[in-house]
Protein backbone atom coordinates (compact mmCIF):
# COMPACT_ATOMS: atom_id res chain seq x y z
CA UNK A 1 0.00 0.00 0.00
CA UNK A 2 2.80 2.79 1.01
CA UNK A 3 4.48 1.33 -2.13
CA UNK A 4 1.36 2.11 -4.44
CA UNK A 5 1.42 6.00 -2.49
CA UNK A 6 4.77 6.48 -3.48
CA UNK A 7 4.47 5.40 -7.09
CA UNK A 8 1.36 7.91 -7.47
CA UNK A 9 3.42 10.30 -6.21
CA UNK A 10 6.29 10.09 -8.04
CA UNK A 11 4.26 9.79 -11.16
CA UNK A 12 2.39 13.27 -10.38
CA UNK A 13 6.13 14.61 -11.17
CA UNK A 14 6.71 12.97 -13.60
CA UNK A 15 6.71 15.12 -16.59
CA UNK A 16 4.28 13.81 -18.51
CA UNK A 17 1.67 13.52 -15.73
CA UNK A 18 2.18 16.45 -13.78
CA UNK A 19 -0.54 19.22 -14.51
CA UNK A 20 2.31 21.90 -14.77
CA UNK A 21 3.61 20.37 -18.43
CA UNK A 22 0.47 20.46 -20.09
CA UNK A 23 -0.01 23.91 -20.94
CA UNK A 24 3.64 23.43 -22.28
CA UNK A 25 2.50 20.87 -24.53
CA UNK A 26 -0.92 22.74 -25.72
CA UNK A 27 1.02 25.79 -25.96
CA UNK A 28 3.76 23.97 -28.54
CA UNK A 29 1.06 21.91 -30.38
CA UNK A 30 -1.64 25.17 -30.76
CA UNK A 31 2.02 27.63 -31.73
CA UNK A 32 3.08 25.02 -34.79
CA UNK A 33 -0.94 24.67 -35.82
CA UNK A 34 -1.61 28.58 -35.83
CA UNK A 35 1.51 28.98 -37.58
CA UNK A 36 0.66 26.50 -40.02
CA UNK A 37 -2.94 28.72 -40.72
CA UNK A 38 -0.47 31.40 -41.64
CA UNK A 39 1.47 29.43 -43.77
CA UNK A 40 -1.72 29.14 -45.77
CA UNK A 41 -2.52 32.97 -45.69
CA UNK A 42 0.22 33.98 -47.10
CA UNK A 43 1.34 31.41 -49.36
CA UNK A 44 -1.71 28.91 -50.21
CA UNK A 45 -0.85 25.83 -48.13
CA UNK A 46 0.85 24.63 -44.75
CA UNK A 47 -2.44 24.58 -43.03
CA UNK A 48 -3.54 21.33 -41.32
CA UNK A 49 -7.05 21.08 -41.23
CA UNK A 50 -9.58 19.54 -43.44
CA UNK A 51 -10.82 20.65 -46.44
CA UNK A 52 -14.07 21.06 -45.56
CA UNK A 53 -13.48 23.21 -42.89
CA UNK A 54 -10.71 25.07 -44.73
CA UNK A 55 -13.36 25.80 -47.42
CA UNK A 56 -14.98 28.57 -45.00
CA UNK A 57 -11.98 30.44 -43.77
CA UNK A 58 -11.45 30.28 -47.77
CA UNK A 59 -14.70 32.20 -48.55
CA UNK A 60 -13.70 35.16 -46.16
CA UNK A 61 -10.24 35.81 -47.44
CA UNK A 62 -12.01 35.49 -50.60
CA UNK A 63 -14.04 38.11 -49.60
CA UNK A 64 -17.00 36.69 -48.48
CA UNK A 65 -16.61 36.99 -44.41
CA UNK A 66 -15.65 35.43 -41.56
CA UNK A 67 -18.70 34.59 -40.17
CA UNK A 68 -19.04 30.75 -40.66
CA UNK A 69 -15.46 30.34 -39.50
CA UNK A 70 -15.71 32.15 -37.02
CA UNK A 71 -18.99 31.09 -35.59
CA UNK A 72 -17.74 26.74 -36.41
CA UNK A 73 -14.77 27.07 -35.18
CA UNK A 74 -15.23 28.91 -32.25
CA UNK A 75 -18.06 26.94 -31.12
CA UNK A 76 -15.68 23.64 -31.32
CA UNK A 77 -13.09 25.22 -29.24
CA UNK A 78 -15.16 26.17 -26.80
CA UNK A 79 -16.99 22.54 -27.01
CA UNK A 80 -13.35 20.47 -26.81
CA UNK A 81 -12.43 22.82 -23.94
CA UNK A 82 -14.97 21.52 -21.96
CA UNK A 83 -15.04 18.28 -23.12
CA UNK A 84 -11.33 18.21 -22.22
CA UNK A 85 -12.01 19.47 -18.74
CA UNK A 86 -14.28 17.58 -17.51
CA UNK A 87 -13.48 14.34 -19.58
CA UNK A 88 -10.07 14.18 -19.27
CA UNK A 89 -9.11 13.82 -23.30
CA UNK A 90 -8.59 16.46 -25.79
CA UNK A 91 -9.90 16.31 -29.09
CA UNK A 92 -6.99 18.09 -30.91
CA UNK A 93 -8.95 17.85 -34.34
CA UNK A 94 -11.66 20.14 -33.15
CA UNK A 95 -9.62 22.20 -30.33
CA UNK A 96 -6.37 23.02 -32.11
CA UNK A 97 -7.12 22.11 -36.04
CA UNK A 98 -10.79 23.65 -35.96
CA UNK A 99 -10.51 26.12 -33.25
CA UNK A 100 -7.33 27.41 -32.74
CA UNK A 101 -6.76 27.08 -36.42
CA UNK A 102 -9.62 27.85 -38.23
CA UNK A 103 -12.02 29.77 -35.87
CA UNK A 104 -9.55 32.01 -33.69
CA UNK A 105 -7.57 33.22 -37.00
CA UNK A 106 -11.17 34.13 -38.56
CA UNK A 107 -12.13 35.92 -34.99
CA UNK A 108 -9.18 37.97 -35.79
CA UNK A 109 -8.91 38.58 -39.64
CA UNK A 110 -12.87 39.83 -38.89
CA UNK A 111 -11.88 42.66 -37.11
CA UNK A 112 -9.38 43.70 -40.14
CA UNK A 113 -6.04 43.17 -37.45
CA UNK A 114 -3.47 40.72 -40.12
CA UNK A 115 -0.80 41.09 -38.42
CA UNK A 116 -0.83 37.34 -36.14
CA UNK A 117 -1.43 36.19 -39.58
CA UNK A 118 1.22 37.74 -42.05
CA UNK A 119 4.03 37.48 -39.46
CA UNK A 120 5.48 33.97 -39.04
CA UNK A 121 6.97 35.25 -35.78
CA UNK A 122 3.57 36.68 -34.29
CA UNK A 123 2.03 33.90 -35.56
CA UNK A 124 4.23 31.57 -33.48
CA UNK A 125 4.02 33.55 -30.10
CA UNK A 126 0.40 33.85 -31.00
CA UNK A 127 -0.64 30.60 -30.96
CA UNK A 128 2.10 29.33 -28.33
CA UNK A 129 -0.24 32.22 -25.90
CA UNK A 130 -3.48 30.61 -26.81
CA UNK A 131 -2.23 26.95 -26.26
CA UNK A 132 -0.88 27.91 -22.89
CA UNK A 133 -3.95 29.60 -22.05
CA UNK A 134 -6.10 26.65 -22.98
CA UNK A 135 -3.79 24.67 -21.08
CA UNK A 136 -3.91 26.43 -18.28
CA UNK A 137 -8.16 26.33 -18.45
CA UNK A 138 -8.52 22.70 -18.70
CA UNK A 139 -6.10 22.21 -15.63
CA UNK A 140 -8.07 24.73 -13.52
CA UNK A 141 -11.49 23.34 -14.88
CA UNK A 142 -10.37 19.78 -14.02
CA UNK A 143 -9.27 20.34 -10.95
CA UNK A 144 -11.78 22.01 -9.08
CA UNK A 145 -14.72 19.92 -10.81
CA UNK A 146 -14.01 16.12 -11.59
CA UNK A 147 -10.78 16.60 -9.32
CA UNK A 148 -13.42 17.22 -6.02
CA UNK A 149 -15.57 14.01 -7.05
CA UNK A 150 -15.78 11.23 -10.07
CA UNK A 151 -18.56 13.03 -12.00
CA UNK A 152 -18.38 14.30 -15.42
CA UNK A 153 -21.29 16.66 -15.58
CA UNK A 154 -22.74 14.68 -18.72
CA UNK A 155 -19.47 16.16 -20.46
CA UNK A 156 -19.14 12.68 -21.61
CA UNK A 157 -21.81 12.48 -24.22
CA UNK A 158 -19.69 14.89 -26.23
CA UNK A 159 -17.09 11.73 -26.45
CA UNK A 160 -17.06 10.74 -29.96
CA UNK A 161 -20.19 12.73 -31.61
CA UNK A 162 -17.72 14.81 -33.48
CA UNK A 163 -16.68 11.63 -35.59
CA UNK A 164 -20.20 10.45 -35.59
CA UNK A 165 -21.23 13.67 -37.21
CA UNK A 166 -18.18 13.47 -39.69
CA UNK A 167 -19.91 10.13 -41.42
CA UNK A 168 -21.93 12.51 -42.96
CA UNK A 169 -19.45 14.53 -44.41
CA UNK A 170 -17.98 11.47 -46.37
CA UNK A 171 -21.15 11.96 -49.20
CA UNK A 172 -20.35 15.91 -49.45
CA UNK A 173 -17.06 15.06 -50.61
CA UNK A 174 -17.96 13.04 -53.34
CA UNK A 175 -20.53 15.20 -54.49
CA UNK A 176 -18.18 18.33 -54.46
CA UNK A 177 -15.15 16.06 -56.21
CA UNK A 178 -17.90 15.23 -58.92
CA UNK A 179 -18.47 19.42 -59.35
CA UNK A 180 -15.12 19.90 -59.82
CA UNK A 181 -14.45 17.12 -62.40
CA UNK A 182 -15.53 13.33 -63.61
CA UNK A 183 -11.85 12.06 -63.23
CA UNK A 184 -11.81 13.69 -59.95
CA UNK A 185 -15.45 12.61 -58.87
CA UNK A 186 -14.74 9.02 -60.33
CA UNK A 187 -11.55 8.96 -57.61
CA UNK A 188 -13.51 9.95 -54.68
CA UNK A 189 -16.26 7.50 -55.59
CA UNK A 190 -14.01 4.28 -55.89
CA UNK A 191 -11.90 5.43 -52.98
CA UNK A 192 -14.86 5.93 -50.92
CA UNK A 193 -16.24 2.56 -52.42
CA UNK A 194 -12.51 0.74 -51.10
CA UNK A 195 -13.16 2.79 -47.94
CA UNK A 196 -16.75 1.46 -47.48
CA UNK A 197 -15.38 -2.27 -48.26
CA UNK A 198 -12.72 -2.15 -45.49
CA UNK A 199 -15.23 -0.87 -43.14
CA UNK A 200 -13.62 2.73 -42.49
CA UNK A 201 -15.04 5.87 -42.96
CA UNK A 202 -15.50 6.55 -46.36
CA UNK A 203 -14.90 10.45 -46.08
CA UNK A 204 -10.55 9.57 -46.22
CA UNK A 205 -11.22 7.36 -49.11
CA UNK A 206 -13.39 10.01 -50.94
CA UNK A 207 -10.39 12.62 -50.31
CA UNK A 208 -7.55 10.17 -51.11
CA UNK A 209 -9.42 8.93 -54.03
CA UNK A 210 -9.74 12.50 -55.19
CA UNK A 211 -6.28 13.71 -54.72
CA UNK A 212 -4.67 10.57 -56.70
CA UNK A 213 -6.32 11.06 -60.19
CA UNK A 214 -6.77 14.65 -59.31
CA UNK A 215 -3.23 13.99 -59.65
CA UNK A 216 -3.40 12.69 -63.22
CA UNK A 217 -6.48 14.71 -64.37
CA UNK A 218 -5.73 18.07 -62.67
CA UNK A 219 -8.22 21.07 -62.72
CA UNK A 220 -8.10 23.54 -65.66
Amino acid sequence: MENQINNEKLLKNDFWYADWSFPILTALLASGIFSGTHMYYVHGTGVFNEISILAMLKVGMEGGGYGAAAAFGASFLFARILEGSLVGILDVGGSMMTGIGIGVPALILATGFTLPLTSFPVALITGALLGLLIGFIIVTVRKFTVGQGGSTYGADILMGAGNQSGRFFGPLIIISACAASIPVGIGSILGALIFYAMDKPIIGGAILGAMFLGFFFPIA
